[in-house]
């Protein structure tokens, strides 16, 4: 079991790393690709509800990608910082991991 305040502190953190990084590029996120570790993934489906376009659950209550072109690059971002286990990884265009 993940301890709470911990996990969310460590969130918080990423999750302003993030924003900084979209920041330093004026808003301009570039993501080049998103994946999601099936083995992190609980079927929580934050993702879902916040990109309903890139991700869906699959047979296995699992998520997965349907469109990477489904939504704006902030509105990925945002689904994958809504993961509870932090199973969506995001990379630029480059190939550095931007989040986790």
């Amino acid at each position: 079991m993940l301890n709470n305040s911990f996990d969310f502190t460590k969130r918080s953190i990423l999750a302003h790393n993030a924003i900084h990084y979209m920041s330093e590029e004026k808003k301009v996120l570039k993501i080049g690709k998103v994946e999601v570790d099936r083995d992190l993934c609980i079927g929580a489906a934050p993702c879902v509800t916040v990109a309903p376009g890139v991700f869906q659950l699959d047979e296995e209550n699992k998520a997965y990608i349907v469109d990477q072109k489904g939504a704006d690059d902030e509105t990925i971002l945002l689904a994958a910082q809504s993961c509870p286990t932090q199973a969506i990884i995001v990379y630029d265009n480059e190939g550095n991991q931007i989040y986790p």
